[in-house]
């Protein structure tokens, strides 16, 4: 991870000898030579560290309160170096905001070895714990100097699909065990001024250049998918999917883990707000979805106007019930929640179909053609069935199977739950 300092020192050899000392290949090193550089600095770059000398023409303790105050969001190290080795200069200086206070002339040894050791400690308070990469924080910041500093670059929002679910069935220990994989595939893929951070629990940040981008994208899915069998027992990967057996004996149908990555590159945009980045590209991701398998979408001119509208879920709710005392009843009651209820799906996808099978197996043929047909991707399928082969049923691609008869309390808290899972 390459870290940036800050010099503002008005005097050119003496500056120059301290970047010098500190260069090498994970420390860039940017000189200020007035107050007004340095700012400018600080803003755009957002800096690990900061050196700020006394030749300055600000009283260096005042000058520190500034920085300070500045950064107060993101919290650099700040060094102050100065010709006095008076205590009470030392004091007033720390007491403004500095970490640390050197006299001069300085030992380059020794200054070189405090710096380093200051740049550690900073770095150690932005690795997530587990992995040991930089966590959401350090991202933006360098999000935020790639941005500033380089026109070309590219970046991969690597996302673990049905990750939390997979902890729900295996345990947490397994799924470190997955990110423990995806992590060793992505640094096997990187170059040393590559950049590579954890955004949260199942997201990753890949920082790169925008000719290599989509190689990576497609060697990363490749790899990924080529070793998922090993995450799963023998029985979920003969029957192709993930059983959990809920309190209320309701059995889901939950999908193999898989990656979606959303790529986007300087190439056909420009952006100045890291956090925009980020949240466009999450916004695609939902594009790569296919059934079962990791996929990866490059941001091209042809989708680069794609809006939230298209990729948002509604509220809609199909209901397929024999009992027409039932229906009404589900129908009052998930108006009452605010959902709209249908008996047929309509021009738009809706987010959910409960089905009821009553005592056969005859509409079990629409689950399969529901979820085999490319409108209903996202859409959510419950069934309902006095027929109680849980297998049977999932296996046709529902995503729930609840026997009856059943609490419509219980029904009201699946539909929730997906309704959050989707959103």
């Amino acid at each position: 991870m390459l870290c940036k300092a800050l010099i503002i020192d008005t005097r050119k050899e003496l500056s120059t000898k301290y970047k010098k000392s500190l260069t090498d290949k994970d420390i860039e090193v940017q000189i200020a030579r007035s107050i007004q550089d340095g700012f400018g600095f600080i803003q755009s770059l957002e800096p690990d560290l900061i050196i700020v000398s006394d030749s300055i023409t600000e009283p260096l303790a005042d000058f520190c309160e500034k920085i300070r105050i500045l950064t107060y969001n993101i919290r650099p190290v700040i060094v102050a170096l100065s010709k006095s080795d008076n205590i009470e200069d030392k004091i007033k200086v720390l007491e403004s905001g500095a970490d640390d206070f050197i006299s001069e002339p300085v030992n380059f040894k020794e200054f070189q070895i405090r710096i380093k050791a200051h740049l550690r400690r900073e770095l150690e308070t932005n690795l997530d714990n587990k992995t040991l990469l930089p966590n959401e924080k350090y991202s933006i910041r360098a999000l935020k100097r790639t941005l500033a500093e380089s026109k070309d670059w590219a970046t991969l929002l690597i996302s673990i699909e049905n990750y939390k679910q997979y902890i729900d069935v295996y345990s947490e220990f397994a799924g470190d065990k997955v990110i423990q994989t995806l992590i060793a595939i992505l640094k096997s893929t990187l170059s040393d001024t590559d950049f590579i951070s954890k955004l949260n629990e199942n997201e990753f940040l890949i920082i790169t250049k925008s000719h290599v981008a989509e190689r990576l994208a497609s060697f990363i899915v490749m790899a990924f998918d080529s070793v998922a069998s090993k995450f799963y027992s023998h029985e979920d990967t003969k029957r192709g999917y993930m059983l959990v057996q809920s309190d209320d004996e309701a059995g889901r149908r939950i999908d193999f883990v898989s990656l979606l990555i959303s790529v986007v590159s300087s190439e056909f945009d420009s952006y100045s707000n890291p956090e925009h980045l980020i949240h466009k590209m999450r916004r695609i991701k939902p594009l790569a979805k296919l059934p079962a398998k990791s996929n990866y979408i490059v941001d091209r001119p042809k989708i680069t106007g794609v809006t939230d509208s298209n990729i948002k879920y509604n509220k809609k709710i199909v209901i397929l019930e024999k009992d027409e005392a039932m229906e009404l009843l589900l129908r009052t009651t998930l108006e009452l929640q605010g959902y709209d209820v249908l008996t047929s799906a309509e021009d738009d996808a809706p987010a959910m179909f409960i089905i009821d099978t009553g005592d056969n197996m005859d509409k079990l043929e629409l689950c399969s053609k529901i979820k085999n047909n490319p409108v209903f991707v996202h859409s959510k399928i419950i069934v309902t069935s006095n027929y109680h082969d849980k297998s049977a049923i999932l296996n046709t691609g529902a995503d729930l199977y609840l026997p009856k008869p059943y609490e419509i309390s219980t029904l009201v808290k699946w539909i929730e739950y997906f309704m959050r899972e989707i959103s």
